[in-house]
């Protein structure tokens, strides 16, 4: 099971309280205030990592915190700082304050994000001596770490995104296509989760299917239609098998559209998966029908090289598209 949006609490240490004390040796029985400085309170970061499955970790457990500043010692010693708390999570993560409405967001794997700040230590009673003022038992408490209410939420990056209805062969199209291994079968909603794939170095989604109702929470709903909005290009698939091509590809575009209408924008690839288990004129026929769409469309059968190694180029040949339009 993919966890994709948990809210947890993150604390940072606490500064270390400075100390009151007073020089005693055998020679100096009563020296002056030489009480020390707390110990910074420990940071809390967090870390982009590739594992998308990292927000597991968060599904039961849910207050983190990092180590408190020590107090200080005598002989002016600091005491020693708290140890930070490093959180990993997945490249695509939305960190959003509850409280505040702060936002970052992790990107990259290695990105590391300062979250919550440790306190300072606190002086000890040396830093309060003056020359009317020998024997100071002032001293100050640290001050609190950093606490944060936070939501994580996971919205994949991925170059393109495989989007259309369940059971249409969305995910054994990723198997051919990177050496991704997902599970398959003749009933909708299979795929529950999403699942990335690598083909030449562009990173493939295969999303959820949708169905209509989609964009109001209907079959797996919104859940997963946010993944679709960090894709750069999509790849729409449609069953060669079904009666009406064009009503299915207006259904999911009305979806996507009605979700966010920025996805309508980007750039798409039509392709008419399952070309096997229809004649070819069906196929010219299907092309025929989505031809006022204007958009490059591809026959596709797992069962098929060439049309695999066909919709391979035809994918690449996105990637320029995609760099233009970040430009």
């Amino acid at each position: 099971m993919l966890v994709d949006e948990v809210q947890i609490t993150v604390q940072a240490g606490d500064g270390g309280d400075g100390l009151v004390h007073f020089l005693r040796t055998k020679h100096q029985l009563k020296g002056g205030p030489d009480g020390g400085d707390g110990g910074r309170g420990g940071d809390v970061y967090f870390v982009g990592i590739e594992d998308l499955t990292a927000l597991g970790k968060f599904r039961f457990k849910k207050e983190f915190a990092a180590e408190s500043g020590q107090r200080g010692g005598s002989n002016k010693k600091r005491g020693a700082s708290g140890k930070d708390l490093i959180l990993s999570l997945p490249i695509g993560t939305v960190v959003r304050d509850i409280e505040s409405d702060e936002t970052w967001e992790i990107t990259r794997p290695g990105e590391r994000l300062l979250i919550a700040r440790g306190g300072h230590g606190g002086r000890g009673n040396t830093h309060f001596a003056t020359a009317t003022h020998q024997t100071p038992r002032e001293y100050e408490k640290g001050e609190l770490g950093q606490l944060r209410h936070l939501n994580l939420e996971l919205k994949l990056i991925a170059d393109i995104g495989f989007v259309g209805f369940p059971s249409v062969g969305k995910s054994s199209l990723l198997n051919e296509l990177t050496a991704a291994s997902v599970k398959t079968a003749e009933y909708p909603f299979t795929t529950l989760e999403p699942n990335l794939g690598v083909m030449d170095h562009l990173i493939l989604a295969d999303l959820p299917g949708l169905i209509e109702g989609a964009s109001v929470g209907k079959g797996l709903g919104t859940k997963f239609l946010k993944h679709i909005q960090r894709t750069k290009a999509l790849a729409h698939v449609i069953s060669a098998e079904t009666l009406d091509p064009l009503k299915d590809y207006e259904i999911i575009r009305k979806e996507l559209g009605e979700y966010d209408r920025e996805l309508l924008i980007k750039p798409e690839i039509i392709i008419i998966n399952k070309s096997d288990l229809v004649l070819p004129e069906r196929i010219k026929e299907i092309k025929n029908l989505l031809k006022k769409i204007q958009k490059e469309i591809i026959a596709t059968s797992i069962y098929d090289d060439q049309s695999i190694q066909k919709l391979k180029e035809k994918l690449k040949l996105l990637v320029p598209i995609i760099s233009q339009n970040e430009n």
